[in-house]
């Protein structure tokens, strides 16, 4: 056994007994069910965690996480997420977070060929496509990436407001908010991007369901 491995165990061991050392029942709660207020679509990268970042603890946060926080109309790992977070779970907020100095944006900036990642890439390289003449009017590189990591997270809350998940639960009067956020890794911060949709009235018209 390595002793990364053999550490990971000890510290899950070491985990439990101090939340059992501050609460006797807090497994025993937890274990009763889940009823978070909020849906978390993020980056899969490992400096991101989703719950640290806001406080919240065990319970509070449903998460679904990929490369980029992409929300594509095709990935039923993320509708299936999305469906059970709205129509089960009720959640009333959804993040779309994502983060500056994603390797993903930055992949998607560039040429090279990673691999079979490739064809994720291309969803985010359709995004620079729409906004080609903005982001190649920046001429600093690193600008130009922060303002793509951005302009990504905005398409992606426009994304999840496009689905028939969350237009279904409008139309019925259900309280849901799309927002969009930037994490700061070199500063621990989140941008509020200013991007907060309650209902399809912010849609083209050709986007807004009619399920009558």
């Amino acid at each position: 056994m390595s002793d990364f491995y053999k550490k990971i165990l000890d510290n899950n061991k070491t985990w439990v007994e101090n939340q059992l050392a501050i609460d006797v029942e807090y497994f025993k709660d937890l274990s009763k069910g889940q009823n978070p207020p909020l849906l978390w679509i993020g980056c899969s990268d490992s400096r991101v965690p989703a719950n640290e970042i806001i406080g919240a603890k065990p319970g509070e946060v449903f998460v679904h996480r990929n490369i980029a926080n992409m929300v594509i109309h095709t990935d039923m790992n993320m509708l299936s997420v999305l469906d059970y977070a709205v129509n089960v779970l009720k959640v009333k907020h959804v993040i779309v977070c994502g983060h500056y100095g994603c390797g993903g944006i930055k992949a998607a900036m560039s040429n090279d060929s990673i691999g079979i990642i490739d064809n994720w890439i291309r969803h985010i390289k359709d995004v620079y496509r729409l906004h080609h003449t903005f982001l190649d009017s920046i001429t600093d590189e690193n600008d130009r990436f922060n303002a793509f990591v951005e302009i990504n997270v905005k398409e992606q809350v426009f994304d999840l407001a496009k689905t028939s998940i969350v237009q279904a639960a409008w139309k019925v009067g259900q309280e849901l908010t799309l927002h969009g956020w930037a994490y700061g890794l070199n500063s621990g911060f989140v941008t509020d991007l200013d991007v907060n949709i309650s209902s399809d009235k912010d849609l083209d018209t050709v986007y807004q369901l009619n399920f009558e």
